[in-house]
């Protein structure tokens, strides 16, 4: 973990000095960058999911600590606090993974409506249509989980995870 956050200081500083004296990168590199960032935090999302079956499947099994994520630190914790916390955080990030959805597609129809001034406009809507079945797709997995962990969950924290599941699929779909 150490030789990882150094090289990830080293990239970060070689970033910012090409940043520094180039002003800015190609346009390509920061779409890629954005396609990475939000492919990492789907695949956080789906480990988040697999993380919450394996804790209902067998509950008496307490996961381990996550070194990681200083989020989650389930040390001292019993087995039945550990469900509801890792779908919180899990809807947290389902959350952040819909507003990037949400930020891509807004930043499309700008261009959209530049293409109308003459400015180049890439039409091909692919990639856009994949990022939100795969985020359907894992909030489908997510919410099932959910519904199956819900005596576990209490009366008052499944209302408002219903509620927040709610607002991430209609936000996508109005969107």
């Amino acid at each position: 973990l150490r030789l990882v956050a150094i090289l990830k200081a080293i990239l970060e500083g070689e970033k910012a000095a090409v940043l520094k004296r180039d002003r800015h990168l190609p346009l390509s590199f920061h779409r890629r960058q954005e396609e990475l960032k939000f492919s990492l935090g789907l695949q956080r999302l789906q480990h988040r999911v697999h993380e919450i079956q394996a804790l209902r499947d067998n509950p008496a099994a307490s996961l381990q600590p996550d070194l990681r994520d200083p989020q989650l630190k389930t040390e001292g914790k019993p087995p039945e606090s550990e469900l509801p916390a890792l779908i919180l955080e899990a809807v947290k990030e389902l959350e952040a993974a819909k507003q990037q959805v949400l930020k891509r597609i807004q930043i499309w129809k700008r261009q959209q409506q530049l293409a109308g001034n003459g400015a180049v406009f890439e039409e091909n809507l692919a990639p856009l249509q994949k990022r939100c079945e795969s985020l359907v797709e894992v909030y489908f997995q997510l919410h099932q989980q959910v519904m199956g962990a819900s005596a576990k969950l209490g009366a008052e924290l499944l209302p408002r995870l219903l509620e927040r599941f709610n607002e991430v699929l209609s936000s996508l779909v109005k969107r």
